[in-house]
């Protein structure tokens, strides 16, 4: 039995550093090359969670560039609520503070930089096609200057602490805002079915890894509230799915 556990030792020994610095600690390491013991719980428990929150964040890479070619594709961004974008945005950049300033693992809260610097384009170009240039360039550098700051020693840890904690109303009232566009226009306009579901997706595997990984009741609720939006939204996109802005004109 040791023979054979320092056969399949030597196979791993290529992929140990990988798997210890992404998917597992090194007890649960031995517990499965060492002791074959690949039913152990908790370590079952760390590894989904940690190879969801890769995924997520793989995913998150691209998870609105459908909706930013959308945009591009139509040269409108009719449909799109700015103030919801807004919104949106400040509970993204919470969560990403907050989980820096706690120093958790990039695998529990990654995503949250790739979906600030997605929503930031879409924030532009919102403003871009309602013939706001100007106030888009404002917008890009306000921002930016902000979250320098945040992220600077000079923000105390209540500042963010209170940020994170805003971000439960923030999403609430950001998807409450695209529920109503979408609700009056009688139509999800340039909304990209394709980033509204994975968003949905994401923020529901998330409960589980935020709970996994971090153990911040605050950063679980978020994310479960984060879910219940987006699922009302994605509800909207399967509701609105026949309809468009173009037959809307027609009708009228």
């Amino acid at each position: 039995m040791a023979a054979e556990a320092g056969k399949v030792s030597s196979v791993m020994d290529p992929l140990k550093g990988l798997l210890l610095t992404y998917f597992m600690p090194e007890s649960c390491y031995d517990e499965f090359f060492l002791n074959f013991n690949f039913l152990d719980v908790p370590c079952l428990k760390v590894v989904l969670s940690k190879g969801l929150g890769i995924g997520i964040i793989l995913g998150s890479v691209m998870v609105k560039l459908p909706q930013i070619l959308k945009l591009m594709g139509a040269q409108s961004a009719e449909g799109l609520s700015f103030n919801s974008v807004l919104l949106e945005l400040l509970a993204i950049t919470g969560t990403m503070a907050y989980s820096i300033a706690n120093h958790f693992p990039f695998s529990a809260w990654g995503e949250a930089l790739f979906l600030m610097l997605q929503t930031v384009a879409i924030g532009f170009l919102i403003q871009h096609y309602g013939g706001r240039t100007g106030r888009g360039l404002l917008f890009l550098v306000v921002y930016f200057a902000l979250l320098v700051v945040l992220l600077s020693p000079v923000t105390p840890m209540s500042v963010v602490t209170t940020l994170q904690a805003s971000n439960m109303p923030a999403i609430i009232i950001g998807r409450l805002i695209q529920v109503a566009t979408n609700s009056q226009n009688g139509h999800t306009g340039q909304l990209s079915a394709v980033s509204v579901f994975l968003l949905f997706a994401g923020s529901l595997a998330r409960i589980f890894t935020s709970v996994q990984e971090t153990g911040d009741s605050l950063m679980a609720l978020t994310y479960v509230i984060s879910s219940s939006c987006n699922g009302v939204i994605a509800l909207q996109v399967l509701y609105y799915w026949n309809s468009s802005p173009e037959q809307k004109k027609k009708k009228e």
